[in-house]
């Protein structure tokens, strides 16, 4: 009876001190979370997109959306956003919808008084005229921008284990070979995956298709258990090659209330376009104008704006 006893004296002991380490990992966490995600807000000019009425309130589990810029840095200049990704998220509908715009669209290039092609606005004028010229070409607010190196993001791939994907036909690029079928790609290999397009008979599609399927699997992954014993590793990849204007707060509050966005992915296209040479023999991307409508009214409805 005594030995009962003392074996349950034991045990908040034993309880307190797991708590203490919860509790102790749990602020470590917390306090690394903060420091990164605060080094990668970068603000920009402008409380709310012109084509809103109102912000949005995350706490009411409102539809928003993103532009996620690919950006291949060169020494000397502020680079190209060679992947241009808009993201809409509906927490209601447990879902996300993406679509990448070909980046040499051409169109006008807001606040530099030119037409040109899109992925061209990063290097006059940063996120800001990019998200700009966005919001312009698709007639639809977008609230949030992610500059993302792409020579960086990498390191976002290793950093949570690699990530699988489904490859739909054999390819080399960069010296890997890409068999068709199931694939466990690390940082460099899913670098390669998404820059090869020369290969593929889809061109820029069948790339925008990889690129989603990338996301997609670093998204699912950065949820998994062992990624958040690897939680360092991850906010140091994350801190040292994104930047963006969504704030520590309202970072805090999508993971809150929209993770379950990310349980389903739908990949929009752009695809019945065609192509032009002018300006002197450049070529471009010219929009067809009833995809460009069917799309842009597809991810107002998932905004819930129509």
């Amino acid at each position: 009876m005594q030995a009962d006893n003392k074996k349950r004296k034991k045990w908040p002991w034993i309880i307190a001190i797991i708590g203490l380490v919860i509790g102790g990992i749990a602020l470590t966490i917390y306090i690394d979370l903060t420091s990164t995600l605060k080094g990668m807000y970068e603000p920009i000019d402008r409380e709310q997109s012109t084509k809103r009425e109102s912000t949005i309130i995350f706490d009411k589990k409102e539809p928003f959306s993103v532009l996620i810029l690919g950006v291949d840095e060169r020494e000397g200049d502020k680079g190209r956003s060679d992947t241009m990704i808009v993201m809409t998220v509906n927490p209601t509908l447990k879902s996300t919808k993406m679509v990448s715009i070909p980046r040499d669209t051409y169109t006008e290039i807001v606040g530099h008084g030119t037409q040109d092609k899109l992925n061209h606005a990063f290097a006059f004028g940063g996120i800001q005229m990019s998200l700009d010229s966005v919001e312009n070409l698709l007639d639809m607010p977008i609230d949030y921008v992610a500059e993302v190196n792409m020579e960086g993001f990498q390191d976002v791939v290793d950093a949570v284990g690699g990530i699988n994907v489904t490859n739909t036909m054999d390819f080399t690029q960069d010296s890997f070979d890409f068999q068709a079928g199931e694939l466990t790609l690390s940082g460099e290999m899913a670098l390669s995956y998404v820059r090869m397009r020369k290969e593929d008979p889809s061109g820029d599609w069948g790339r925008q298709d990889r690129q989603r399927q990338v996301i997609q699997g670093v998204l699912s992954k950065g949820k998994s258990f062992n990624t958040l014993l690897n939680y360092r590793s991850v906010f140091h990849a994350l801190g040292d090659n994104v930047k963006t204007n969504m704030s520590f707060d309202e970072m805090v509050d999508v993971q809150q209330n929209y993770r379950n966005a990310a349980d389903k992915i739908e990949q929009l296209h752009f695809e019945k376009g065609s192509g032009q040479r002018m300006n002197g023999g450049i070529w471009y991307y010219i929009m067809d104008e009833e995809e460009l409508l069917e799309v842009t009214t597809t991810l107002k409805q998932h905004l819930e704006l129509q």
